[in-house]
């Protein structure tokens, strides 16, 4: 009989440690970004280190404080490719996935539209956190998305190669 308590006791313990982990990654740290308008989506000109703001509607982000690559957020733009022209371009660009219940980014079909040239992407800021570049992609129909992505100096830094003299120095905590 005890036996079979423990057995019950361990694997009740394992689902429940299961799904506290599970709702951890996919909901716990999630927390949804207040719009601040001109703020929240811009893009760096060609030769030029502050990014310019752009105009936009129907802002919806999400960002988590455990890691710097979470944000994702989606928007609407009116710019067109020819408006968009004089933006840092991002050579192949890869959208991160976000949780399934942010419903308006999809990584998948942000890729496809990428690769086909329905998208284009762009930088938004280097260095937003040290290592992470944020990359906006904007569609020819006017939607756009933007992500966190590790540049050369964090991809270095967190896998823990020496940086190099072409990285700034890390901040301190």
């Amino acid at each position: 009989m005890t036996g079979k308590l423990l057995a019950i006791i361990l694997v009740v313990s394992a689902v429940l440690a299961g799904v506290g982990m599970y709702y951890l990654q996919v909901y716990g740290f999630y927390y949804d970004v207040a719009s601040r308008p001109g703020e929240d989506v811009s893009l760096l000109a060609e030769g030029v280190d502050d990014p310019e703001p752009i105009s936009y509607t129907a802002f919806r982000a999400i960002d988590a404080d455990s890691s710097p690559i979470r944000y994702r957020a989606c928007f609407e733009t009116d710019l067109s490719a020819e408006d968009l022209a004089k933006f840092r371009r991002v050579e192949n660009p890869e959208p991160l996935t976000a949780p399934g219940w942010f419903d308006c980014y999809d990584a998948v079909a942000i890729a496809e539209a990428l690769k086909s040239g329905q998208a284009q992407a762009f930088m938004g800021a280097k260095n937003i956190h040290y290592g992470v570049d944020r990359i906006v992609a904007v569609t020819t129909d006017g939607k756009g998305y933007v992500w966190h992505a590790l540049n050369n100096c964090g991809e270095k830094a967190y896998d823990g190669t020496v940086v190099g003299e072409e990285c700034p120095p890390r901040p301190e905590n």
